[in-house]
């Protein structure tokens, strides 16, 4: 089972632009919604998945949905990855949630499918999230009171831009999908709508959209969110399946779907209470309440928050300071962690550390704890290679 890990190591670069299949794309002057890079220099290893969608600030569309998986799929073949950061290309938004204009002409059972498609992308990026049941929390001005982020009945969201969230997405729900899990992540197997619904559009097309949210969570490098602006419904859904958060104090984040008689349905509903609680996660949801990068930080939202610069990219850089702390380490080692805590939050704590035994029965052939090894007894800084 664990043999299904070593090969996401296979070395295979990709550092090429994903073009956009199907129809027009919406990104800048044309190009493409999702856009690859790997850096260089002393910054080799992290790449970055920048998602440029301006005109509907980076809403949760088809093709962009399409790209984004294509990305993942990608980029988790190749071993030269260790941090892999999801930032956003058009100021003052990370991501505005789904597009509504382009859920409207769905039928129930194409909403069904991408939905599950949303929800399957979310997974492979990160399918377990820490459970922190029993934290005490911090008291956040503006949550248990009314704030400027916290009162919004049917108004739609004013951006910087000066536009609002009226065209953009939120989750539908989708059908139950059962699946079975190894130690790489999860195995979808989507199910057809109701009976109430059109037929099922079939176990491919099925199958490709649940993977959309799962291709997330299950990537075997960290992943980082940088939100530098607007994480709302899908949008924060996104960064909760990345392994760590990062925000600007003027991001504002929420899973706003309640206000359109919907509920989180890529993956909210699950990750928010194992991040910060069930009490918490269920007065979020229900009161369609909105936190900013300030607030967030304090109840365990975001691993950091930072003041937002006048380029509205100040989250960006302190993910990529972040990431460059993790540059160093070994990275078989970190996947492996990575494997180890995801995988035990989801089981009891026997069977966790089985699993954590077995991870670490992983690494031990490797090059690199003999080079970390040789490396204190040298006292000398260690070369990891990934091998």
């Amino acid at each position: 089972m664990l043999h299904a890990l070593l090969r996401a190591l296979r070395p295979q670069r990709f550092w090429k632009t994903l073009l956009a299949r199907g129809c027009a794309s919406d990104g800048a002057a044309g190009g493409p919604e999702i856009q690859v890079r790997g850096l260089e220099g002393p910054d080799q290893g992290i790449t970055e998945i920048l998602m440029n969608r301006p005109r509907a600030r980076n809403a949760l569309g088809n093709i962009f949905v399409g790209e984004l998986l294509d990305a993942l799929a990608r980029l988790r073949e190749d071993r030269q990855v260790r941090v892999l950061i999801f930032r956003s290309g058009v100021k003052g938004v990370f991501c505005a949630d789904a597009d509504l204009k382009e859920r409207e002409q769905m039928s129930e059972a194409e909403v069904v499918v991408f939905v599950q498609r949303l929800r399957g992308m979310m997974n492979e990026i990160e399918p377990g999230i820490q459970t922190k049941e029993g934290d005490s929390r911090k008291a956040v001005p503006g949550l248990s009171s009314p704030s400027p982020h916290s009162q919004h009945p049917a108004d739609p969201t004013t951006f910087p831009d000066g536009k609002t969230n009226s065209q953009d997405n939120i989750g539908e729900v989708p059908g139950e999908v059962p699946q079975t899990w190894n130690l790489r992540g999860p195995v979808s197997q989507p199910a057809c709508p109701s009976p109430a619904m059109s037929p099922c559009p079939g176990p491919a097309k099925a199958l490709r959209a649940e993977h959309f949210f799962i291709s997330t969570a299950a990537f075997p490098a960290p992943t980082i969110a940088a939100v530098d602006g607007f994480a709302l419904g899908g949008g924060l859904e996104l960064a909760l399946a990345c392994d760590l958060r990062v925000a600007a104090s003027s991001a504002v984040m929420g899973l706003i779907e309640t206000t359109r008689g919907l509920l989180p349905g890529a993956g909210g509903t699950q990750r928010l209470p194992r991040c910060l609680g069930v009490a918490l996660a269920k007065e979020l949801i229900f009161t369609d309440r909105r936190l900013s990068g300030t607030q967030a930080q304090a109840l365990g939202l975001v691993n950091h928050t930072v003041d937002q610069n006048e380029e509205g990219n100040a989250a960006y850089h302190r993910a990529r300071a972040l990431a460059q702390e993790i540059l160093p380490q070994a990275p078989i080692a970190v996947r492996l962690g990575k494997v180890a805590i995801d995988r035990g939050m989801e089981v009891d704590i026997a069977s966790g550390m089985a699993i954590e035994g077995m991870c670490y029965a992983q690494n031990i052939p490797t090059q690199d704890r003999l080079e970390g090894m040789a490396a204190f007894r040298e006292k000398r800084p260690p070369k990891f290679v990934g091998e």
